[in-house]
């Protein structure tokens, strides 16, 4: 089932779901089913599954000389998906990004999620290459989450790259697309960032999930600010209990995020990571709390490959 039918279905109650990290190469996959097991008693109507795209490593041979190697340390999302759904009967939503793929490589991932019955996709640009710090799209690649959306869009009309395909079959994907309460780091100002966003929906994108913040005033002015554009469809807040002292410095770094001072001031003066844990988990709680008495359609959790904190905050929820 597609994700806008399970919010439709859910007539107003506030669901809950998660996103999951891949297994790194050669971990094993029961280390993730680990994680999503104790999570499954809160019926997940969807599960999130991200895409890690490749990086460049550099070995040293015995000659003296220096290759240059591109390596997926997190590959098999679309099989994380079907795996997913057989274990757990789940819908499962595959991240798919522009970073690393032609247009018909996209193309062809989009065929094999079809063929697995998976409904959903969550379409994003994706990050730039760590060793190279701005994002470079493929040749014949989109450098653009917009135009990712478009290409989607367009198969679900049965229009494919080669044009002379007679009586093709067309998907029906549910797409999903990133949304930022705190500006996307890239974009110029606010105001352009919900000018793209309108974009990404007039392209083809039926809901919205946001990057993870940590003060509700930011989601809800960025909601304003959407519906205001003309931006309808649902919109879900993405949250993160804060888990370890040294989150207070690297979330802001990696997600360019702020983190509220009440928080900071709290989880600094923690003796420890499992004090701090526990301040995480309650203001996760009662972020959580204010979102739902707002009427959000759904909460969705980050779990970074980690249940607990979420697993704690979900049972006092739901």
């Amino acid at each position: 089932m597609k994700v806008t039918d399970h919010l439709a279905r859910a007539n107003g109650k506030t669901l809950f779901s998660f996103e999951v990290l891949p297994p790194k190469k050669g971990e094993n996959i029961h280390t993730l089913f680990s994680n999503i097991e104790p999570l499954m008693e809160f019926k997940p109507p969807f599960i999130d599954v991200t895409y890690h795209r490749e990086e460049y490593v550099y070995r040293h041979h015995p000659n003296g000389l220096l290759e240059k190697k591109t390596v997926r340390r997190r590959p098999g999302t679309v099989g994380i998906c079907a795996a997913i759904k057989n274990r757990f009967d789940v819908d499962t939503v595959p991240h798919l990004i522009c970073g690393g793929f032609t247009k018909e490589e996209t193309e062809n991932a989009l065929i094999d999620l079809h063929f697995l019955g998976i409904d959903s996709i969550l379409a994003l640009r994706g990050d730039p290459i760590k060793s190279e710090g701005v994002f470079k799209p493929e040749p014949d690649g989109h450098a653009y989450a917009c135009d990712l959306i478009g290409q989607v869009a367009n198969l679900n009309k049965g229009e494919y790259l080669d044009q002379e395909q007679d009586e093709a079959w067309a998907t029906n994907f549910c797409i999903g697309t990133a949304g930022y309460p705190e500006k996307h780091f890239e974009a110029p100002n606010y105001n352009a960032d919900i000018r793209y966003l309108k974009h990404k929906v007039d392209r083809g994108a039926e809901y919205i999930v946001t990057q993870m913040f940590f003060d509700n005033e930011e989601f809800f002015r960025f909601e304003k600010l959407c519906r205001a554009a003309g931006i309808h469809v649902p919109i879900i807040p993405g949250l993160k209990p804060l888990t370890t002292k040294a989150q207070l410095s690297m979330l802001p770094r990696s997600f360019y995020l702020n983190l509220p001072e009440p928080l900071v001031e709290a989880v600094s003066q923690c003796r420890d990571n499992e004090a701090a844990r526990a301040i995480g988990i309650e203001w996760c709680l009662n972020q959580s709390r204010e979102l739902m008495a707002h009427g959000v359609p759904c909460l969705h959790y980050y779990s970074m490959g980690k249940a607990e904190s979420i697993r704690r905050v979900a049972k006092e929820l739901f």
